[in-house]
């Protein structure tokens, strides 16, 4: 049974979990300068250069995986939400992103591969995609509005080449997260699209819008239903949200985008906002209590945790679930909707 068909029969039974945060799980550990750079010939300062780590310090970042699975975790991500040429310039490690991606997905991999042997049970590798620090939609430079640091096709052909890396180190999905540009998700898409036609085979594609106000809109100004009928079009096995908010003020735009979506939904949150510190407070057992509200209210079928979340949160999220009825997928009709509006969407 291929990945795909074996998560929707999954999800279809019950609500499945995914995993936490790496910045925060990475931060445990303390690490210094020589922990990111290893024996690689850099010229810039690495710390705080987490993908690299996936290259440097292999053991932290399959313990965490690791810590995850045995959380509960029905899928885990790659550590490679900045490993972009883009994102990587920042370090001086543009030249690293191939085998960046190729390593960080046999690493998760490798972890899932353990658990299974554990108990039988199939675990689920999504390669992570961020958003890069470039945005299409917006300048950034106040005085000239028309300004863009990157075009389209420059950043698709960015995310093709991380999409490639991952498809070849063994993915299941590919995970495009933290959407605050709907533009460049959509770029990420037909990159990813691209990468699997490639490939020559199927990885499923997953989207995660990110709110960046209590507008309840993303950066480039769309809400999620917008979103989603904006990336509809790109056949996506999930779509659902995370980052910027706690489960509590997510809930209502989980609840808009579950009228709309004929697509699974997957949410993970932060622990709830950050304190004056920046740091994450809430409680796993908070966390857990709120996402179940979700659950009472049949609005996802995957649920795990974003900044701020540890194994813990993630082991407390997937016992409040268990037993929880998952949200029906229900094929929405939206053909009168739609009517007008496709050539509309395709080309936003």
């Amino acid at each position: 049974m291929s990945a795909q068909d074996e998560f929707r029969a999954r999800a279809a039974e019950a609500i499945l979990i995914f995993d936490g945060a790496y910045g925060t799980a990475i931060q445990r550990y303390g690490l210094k300068e020589a922990d990111y750079r290893g024996e690689l010939d850099l010229k810039l300062d690495q710390k705080g250069n987490n993908d690299l780590l996936c290259l440097t310090r292999p053991d932290v970042i399959g313990a965490i995986h690791t810590a995850y699975l045995d959380a509960g975790a029905d899928m885990i991500e790659t550590n490679t939400f900045s490993s972009t040429r883009i994102a990587m310039a920042d370090y001086g490690c543009e030249h690293l992103v191939d085998e960046l991606n190729i390593v960080a997905a046999k690493l998760a991999r490798d972890a899932c591969e353990e658990a299974q042997a554990k108990d039988g049970k199939r675990r689920f590798v999504a390669g992570s995609i961020g958003p890069t620090n470039k945005t299409l939609s917006l300048s950034p430079d106040v005085n000239d509005p028309g300004f863009r640091e990157v075009d389209f096709d420059t950043l698709k052909d960015t995310y093709r080449q991380q999409c490639d890396a991952l498809i070849a180190g063994g993915v299941d999905f590919l995970l495009i997260e933290t959407c605050f540009d709907t533009l460049n998700a959509k770029a990420a898409g037909l990159a990813a699209r691209e990468a699997e036609r490639a490939a020559g085979r199927e990885v499923p594609l997953m989207l995660s819008f990110t709110i960046t106000d209590m507008s309840g809109r993303n950066l480039s100004g769309h809400t999620i239903s917008a979103f989603w009928y904006t990336v509809r079009h790109l056949k996506p096995l999930t779509i659902g949200a995370n980052c910027a908010f706690g489960a509590d003020k997510m809930r209502p735009y989980l609840a808009e985008l579950a009228k709309d979506a004929d697509a699974l939904i997957l949410a993970f949150p932060n622990a709830g906002l950050p304190n004056d510190l920046g740091e994450y407070d809430e409680l796993p057992d908070k966390t857990a209590e709120l996402i179940t509200e979700w659950c009472d209210e049949g609005l996802v079928n995957m649920v795990g945790g974003c900044c701020g979340t540890t194994p813990e949160h993630i082991a407390a999220i997937a016992k409040a679930v268990a037993g929880a009825k998952p949200r029906e997928a229900t094929e929405v009709e939206m053909k009168t909707r739609l009517s007008g509006l496709e050539p509309f969407i395709m080309a936003a």
